[in-house]
């Protein structure tokens, strides 16, 4: 029998390092560059524009090419084949397939032996994106405040809910690190991963502690510490077969689903590793510091 607790102190230190990194990342992020996350058109609000090239080309040639054009706040993203590049501008037309066959001919008339086509293009407003922004952050923490309830009222124990949404909320820290770190945009593919993650994690975390309960009765002469360490130990194979079994999917979708899908098929994986390791390492350790043990 693996003896989880053992180790608390090094989840510990292990949560303390994600979580000052966290706000470290963001503090010098606002300073440097003014904003903490780099978001996606969805919540800034503007055009965006995903061109593909029969040859590779380098985002900076996209780039003088627009400007020429008379396109100002050109942004791009260049992407690992270089066959791919994700234009953003400001500008938010009426008609945003005439704005991407604008740009694609612009683009053509410079590269006339590159083939270039648009792959997807999104514009919305300003005001709309600033909604969704605010929309997406009170659907974070209206999901863990309902986690928090519904535990509650599942275990009848605030000691469990506590240790169960401080892993959510541990989940959905480490994949805006990732994002941070990597200054990948935020999405409302991202948001929706978050979300996602938060009942995968929250399902896992429930299988353990209903285990927890059901060996509490049954194991009376039994410590709390050690009927959990049993119960981790029950519910391990379990959690590790759920999840091998659904990061083989999303592996295959971050390697086959393409470009749109990666940010999505990362922060799901990311979530999915992390998730697991919370259930176990955050959500049952935190449960027994406020657990009152009669």
């Amino acid at each position: 029998m693996i003896d989880f607790l053992k180790f608390r102190p090094l989840y510990a230190l292990l949560s303390a390092v994600i979580m000052i990194s966290f706000v470290g990342a963001a503090i010098y992020k606002k300073t440097t560059t003014g904003h903490v996350f780099n978001y996606s058109v969805e919540f800034t609000g503007g055009a965006q524009l995903l061109l593909g090239f029969e040859n590779p080309v380098k985002s900076s040639e996209i780039v003088a090419i627009l400007e020429k054009a008379g396109w100002t706040g050109i942004t791009t993203r260049e992407f690992a084949n270089s066959k791919e590049i994700l234009v953003r501008t400001k500008e938010t037309p009426e008609d945003i397939a005439q704005l991407g066959e604008k740009v694609r001919q612009a683009v053509q008339s410079e590269l006339p032996d590159n083939t270039v086509k648009v792959l997807q293009v999104d514009s919305i407003g300003e005001g709309i994106g600033a909604a969704l922004s605010w929309n997406s952050i009170k659907a974070v923490i209206a999901g863990l405040i309902l986690m928090l309830i519904y535990i509650a009222w599942r275990f009848w124990s605030v000691s469990f809910a506590t240790g169960a949404v401080i892993s959510l909320f541990h989940d959905a820290i480490v994949i805006l690190l990732f994002f941070l770190l990597t200054n990948k945009e935020i999405s409302m593919n991202v948001i929706g991963a978050i979300m996602a993650i938060l009942g995968y994690s929250i399902n896992d975390t429930i299988v353990i502690f209903a285990r927890i309960r059901e060996n509490i009765k049954t194991m009376r002469n039994s410590s709390i510490a050690h009927i959990t360490n049993v119960s981790m130990n029950q519910t391990l194979r379990r959690s590790l077969l759920l999840s091998s079994a659904t990061a083989l999917v999303v592996i295959a979708l971050l390697f086959l689903g393409g470009e749109p899908l990666r940010d999505l098929s990362l922060a799901l994986f990311i979530g999915i590793v992390f998730g697991t390791y919370s259930s176990i390492c955050i959500a049952s350790p935190v449960m027994l510091m406020l657990y009152k043990e009669k």
